[in-house]
């Protein structure tokens, strides 16, 4: 009899017991559908697709930092999710760290053609496009700088991630460029109670806040060919006739708002060729010869001129690459830093 009793208790005894700490929910690492949930815009139908390690709607409590990472013109979310990955796994963060990859798509039946899901936003391709907050072409009152609000205000939600401690928002090429103008645009970055870094990789262009623009010797004068390049201080080269997003802020507002945010230019060493969609227009080239002179000169005029306290930080041996970039040594602790 006692040994029934004995084998009893051993049977019934999980039943009333504690219930133990929820297991840790293991990250997703594929670039498939799998990983992938939807943001619905307001009250619908407008959705945009993300790549994610952790779901945005089930409580994480292990999560502690949010890497946002935006592809480049190629629009290639599913790509950049990887190198994002690649990145965490390198840097020992899958587990603390949700990696999201926002997809831009766009199809305006001529430069951009990504194929669309049911009510999928598609966001300008050309102009006033994705890159620089520009205005969804179906809804007037949709930009895709909040798409990327919208990612970071649910990220802060205490019901999903209650530990999260910072966020970092990071792009290459043209994400580069939609960094660079969302850090100095975006509307949450002081309501969302927790810290935001940015980091801008390898873009062709850069917002200038004022019309000055580098010399081959280094300094910063007024534009020399203004009468053959009419373009070169417009919006989003400039702040000059903006649209879409920052068209309500105010010139002043930007410049604070950008000299003030934590923000890092990672550029390659050897980005130096025409390659991967530079752009040559005449306000690009205004700008400096190559992506590597253009952030370097942009980087100093912030930090000189605005009294920004932004990095500047050059990558050995890397080009145009955005795998090279994220993964590489000086760009581990800018995306992944220590809590």
């Amino acid at each position: 009899m006692t040994r029934l009793l004995s084998l009893a208790a051993l049977i019934l005894a999980p039943l009333f017991l504690e219930p133990a700490a929820s297991a840790q929910t293991p990250p997703c690492i594929e670039a498939s559908a799998n990983c992938t949930e939807w943001i619905t815009f307001a009250r619908g139908p407008a959705r945009s697709l993300l790549y994610r390690t952790y779901s945005l709607e089930q409580p994480n409590p292990h999560v502690t930092r949010a890497l946002i990472m935006v592809h480049g013109a190629g629009r290639d979310a599913d790509n950049y999710f990887r190198t994002a990955l690649a990145a965490a796994f390198l840097a020992g963060a899958l587990d603390d760290t949700v990696v999201i990859a926002p997809r831009f798509a766009s199809n305006d039946g001529r430069g951009c053609r990504d194929t669309l899901s049911s009510n999928e936003v598609s966001w300008p391709c050309n102009g006033d496009s994705w890159r620089s907050g520009g205005v969804s072409p179906a809804d007037g009152h949709l930009t895709s700088f909040d798409f990327a609000d919208e990612i970071l205000r649910r990220l802060a939600r205490k019901d999903g991630f209650p530990n999260l401690k910072s966020f970092v928002v990071a792009g290459h090429s043209a994400g580069g460029q939609f960094v660079n103008r969302y850090e100095m645009a975006n509307k949450v970055h002081d309501s969302l109670g927790l810290p935001v870094t940015y980091v801008v990789a390898n873009p062709s262009s850069y917002a200038y806040l004022d019309a000055l623009r580098p010399t081959a010797e280094g300094e910063f004068k007024a534009f020399s060919d203004d009468r053959n390049c009419t373009t070169y201080d417009r919006w989003p080269y400039g702040l000059e006739n903006r649209t879409g997003y920052t068209a309500k802020i105010d010139d002043d507002q930007l410049k604070k708002q950008l000299a003030r945010r934590p923000t890092a230019y990672l550029l390659g060493e050897i980005d130096i060729l025409p390659l991967g969609g530079f752009d040559s227009s005449c306000p690009a080239m205004a700008q400096g010869p190559t992506r590597r002179a253009r952030g370097e000169a942009f980087g100093k005029d912030v930090n000189a001129n605005f009294g920004a306290h932004h990095q500047v930080v050059i990558v050995p041996l890397c080009g145009h690459n955005a795998r090279c970039m994220f993964t590489s040594d000086p760009a581990l602790p800018l995306i992944f830093p220590k809590n």
